[in-house]
């Protein structure tokens, strides 16, 4: 552990312990030994962390609950407003391969669509479905948030062409060791002496 970053304890704030980047394993061992829950994502344990240090009460990130009712195949139409807490499922399957052809498959970045933009139409997300397949074509893929370390890497190897993976992880290291943002900078490379 880098001696600049502080300890995870309750003495830290919530904006002192954001600054700072900190591994699930860590994590999920505070919210332990706080008596809090530790389950959820990353970014989730996180934002209960922050507001735990802030009012030392722990507010869980609720999930809402999922609708009793399941939409049948017969149900979906173009015009039909995507549903709250959208689950994939066979008959939805069966629907997008009908309108967009056999190669359709549930991918995670339409999954994610989906369940982000509940009230939209099946239109929508059928046009959101080509969108994703352009973005794919064009090379540059979305990472999601609690996967830093991924993007920091492709970001390094973006600038800086010819280097090493060995470069690109001590940079890494370094860049982890700071208060701040954890995204690639050029004087990251003050890791390797330059």
């Amino acid at each position: 552990m880098d001696p600049a970053r502080p300890e995870l304890t309750t003495d830290l704030d919530g904006k002192t312990f954001t600054q700072w980047y900190w591994l699930k394993e860590e994590l999920v061992s505070f919210c332990r030994a706080q008596g809090i829950p530790a389950s959820g994502s990353k970014e989730e344990l996180t934002k209960m962390i922050a507001g735990f240090l802030d009012t030392r009460e722990a507010s869980v990130v609720s999930k809402p609950a999922r609708k009793s009712k399941p939409v049948q195949v017969s149900d979906l139409a173009l015009d039909t407003l995507i549903e709250e807490n959208f689950v994939c499922s066979e008959k939805h399957r069966a629907f997008f391969k009908d309108k967009i052809g056999p190669s359709f498959s549930f991918n995670v970045a339409f999954q994610k669509w989906l369940k982000a933009n509940a009230g939209k139409t099946y239109a929508d997300a059928v046009r959101a479905y080509y969108e994703i397949l352009e973005e794919r074509k064009s090379g540059r893929k979305n990472i999601d948030r609690q996967f830093e370390y991924n993007t920091y890497v492709r970001d390094f190897f973006e600038h800086n062409k010819g280097r090493s993976l060995d470069d690109a992880i001590r940079c890494w290291k370094y860049k982890k060791s700071l208060p701040g943002h954890n995204r690639y900078e050029d004087s990251d490379l003050a890791a390797l002496g330059e």
